[in-house]
């Protein structure tokens, strides 16, 4: 990694003299009310109730519960719907005198010590891997993954400091060595220290280890989730009837493996369940082979709306002379959209491609 100059004189010296602390919180995104009001409702462990929303994996409903993943509007919807309970019951106002960020994490803390060392080194690790990004515009998501094998998942935990180094495995440590030029674990700690001595790490640790801009994030997050429920009523009791439910919509299936990671047109037998706020045009496709890794298994199926334009963090689908073709979404450095694939290793620049072939994915079935 390169190593700048500090902007003014004397700023490296300022943030070598302040302490730099990894924000303990920096994993929670979406603090909600579901571990409390389904212990409320009779359903003391997750597990168990896990077995009420079957179409939300476990995995990512545990996620959801301690905050670590912002829920989606369906998906808040079909938790609440499952506890009898108005949608809107389930966020949290962060800005309420009452409201506690450390006592509502309290109960998903795992009780390990915290070395502040570790967590020092995984804050300025972010920073020097933003830095190094910044430098080399060669360094997209794709070509990371692709020449590196850093999953671009774990890129963006890295970057974001959410666990200390020695807690990262093996493939990634190494990942990360060969990123950054250096043969080991020592040099890797030589190297990034020296980038903050000298100052090139000033830009990217106000964005790391910063609680008020978690705070912000989390707070419109939440605002956004709010405003797409409709403004639901509050907390209603627990005797309530539940509230309605909005009539079941089922979309059809097509999907074939083909040759390159492409997918046929091939109608399917079965129908799928699509969330509200698909289009008219929704169907399901069969996702037919792990072409975005293990997170999409292929015997899922995705639904794609053609309505919808996809964003950078989603999937799409591209519609291609052979084959219908399912990409990860990211964002180049010039903003423009990028679809990519990891089995077989493909990129596409969306923002070439004809809008009527493209179709956002708005949601998953997991077999």
């Amino acid at each position: 990694m390169g190593v700048r100059k500090a902007g003014k004189a004397g700023s490296s010296a300022s943030m070598l003299a302040r302490p730099i602390t990894a924000d303990p919180f920096r994993s929670i995104v979406f603090p909600n009310r579901l571990r409390e009001l389904r212990r409320r409702q009779g359903f003391s462990k997750l597990l168990p109730f896990a077995s009420a929303v079957p179409d939300i994996p476990y995995i990512r409903l545990s996620k959801i519960e301690r905050g670590e993943v912002v829920a989606r509007p369906e998906e808040i919807r079909r938790i609440a719907a499952a506890l009898g309970l108005p949608p809107a019951s389930l966020l949290v106002d962060i800005d309420a005198p009452g409201f506690d960020l450390a006592h509502w994490a309290e109960p998903f803390l795992d009780g390990s010590a915290v070395n502040p060392e570790e967590e020092r080194f995984a804050v300025l690790l972010g920073a020097a891997l933003r830095a190094r990004r910044t430098e080399n515009a060669a360094l997209t998501i794709s070509a990371i993954e692709r020449d590196y094998g850093l999953a671009p998942v774990n890129l963006s935990r890295v970057e974001n400091a959410l666990k200390p180094f020695g807690r990262w495995s093996t493939p990634t440590q190494r990942a990360l060595f060969a990123l950054f030029g250096v043969p080991d674990e020592a040099a890797l700690r030589r190297q990034v220290e020296a980038a903050l001595a000298a100052g090139a790490l000033d830009a990217y640790l106000p964005q790391i280890a910063n609680p008020e801009h978690r705070h912000e994030r989390t707070r419109a997050r939440i605002a956004e989730l709010a405003a797409a429920l409709e403004g639901a009523v509050p907390l209603a009791a627990p005797d309530a009837p539940p509230p309605p439910v909005g009539p079941v919509r089922m979309v059809p299936v097509i999907g074939a493996p083909l040759p390159g990671g492409l997918i046929a047109e091939t109608p399917a037998t079965e129908l799928v369940e699509a969330p509200a706020h698909a289009g008219p045009a929704a169907f399901g496709l069969r996702v037919s082979r792990a072409t975005l890794g293990g997170g999409l298994p292929a015997q899922s199926t995705v639904i794609c709306d053609p309505a919808r334009f996809p964003a950078p963090g989603g999937l799409a689908v591209l519609r291609e002379p052979g084959g219908f073709r399912l990409l990860a979404i990211a964002s180049g450095r010039d903003g423009r959209m990028i679809g990519y694939s990891t089995n077989p290793e493909h990129e596409v620049m969306l923002d070439d491609c004809d809008p009527s072939a493209v179709a956002a994915v708005v949601a998953a079935v997991f077999v």
